[in-house]
């Protein structure tokens, strides 16, 4: 059976744990799933590019509510300046923090980018990360996990019921099987990126 909708999902869970008195209990299941996936997996279909504008003086914009993880941060100028990345602990002993300016660096504190040098003016920023899918629903019946690696979504899900059914014998298969398609998914992803790029050595901070 092919999985392509939340119903779908819920139906394959309940297939292979061989019950249909879980109605109540699958959707939680695939939702505790999800988390994991947040967690574990960063695929190219799960990045975003926003934007948003600085205030004058204000030295911090919000993290968008779905975001993961950042990928890359730019000022939206002409031409792009690129934004340097530093932990909280090297941002604040080596950025300019009280200096007003145009920003050239910044860090993640909270929900919240800090930038270095404090915006002078109204920057556009530019942010490509990693976002948080939609939780599926009855509602939102598809989106990039179940898009992309139903395989690793249905082995989560399946993860998280054994413990409610005190049946502890099968966690290891599923464990198994969901890190095997977890390792799939990303060798995947990883060739289809930087197959056709020749490898280069550039030295960056992080």
């Amino acid at each position: 059976m092919a999985i392509s909708t939340y119903s779908d999902l819920k139906t394959t869970v309940a297939n292979y744990l061989a019950r249909s008195d879980l109605t109540s209990q699958i959707p939680d299941f695939i939702t505790f799933a999800e988390n994991r996936l947040r967690r574990d997996l960063r695929i190219r279909q799960m990045s975003k590019l926003v934007y948003a504008t600085t205030t004058a003086n204000v030295a911090t914009v919000s993290l968008p509510n779905d975001f993961l993880e950042i990928r890359d941060l730019h000022l939206n100028t002409t031409p792009v300046r690129a934004l340097e990345y530093l932990s909280p602990n090297i941002f604040y002993r080596n950025a300019d923090v009280t200096t007003v300016g145009v920003p050239a660096k910044y860090t993640v504190l909270a929900d919240d980018f800090q930038f270095a040098k404090i915006p002078d003016d109204a920057y556009q920023v530019r942010m490509l990360y990693y976002a948080a899918p939609a939780y599926l629903s009855d509602t939102n019946t598809s989106n990039a996990f179940l898009a992309n690696c139903p395989d690793a979504l249905l082995y989560a899900s399946l993860g998280e019921a054994e413990p409610y059914l005190m049946n502890d014998e099968r966690l290891a298969t599923w464990a198994a099987l969901y890190q095997r398609a977890i390792d799939s998914i990303n060798a995947s992803d990883d060739r289809g990126e930087y197959a056709g790029v020749p490898l280069t050595m550039t030295l960056a901070r992080r």
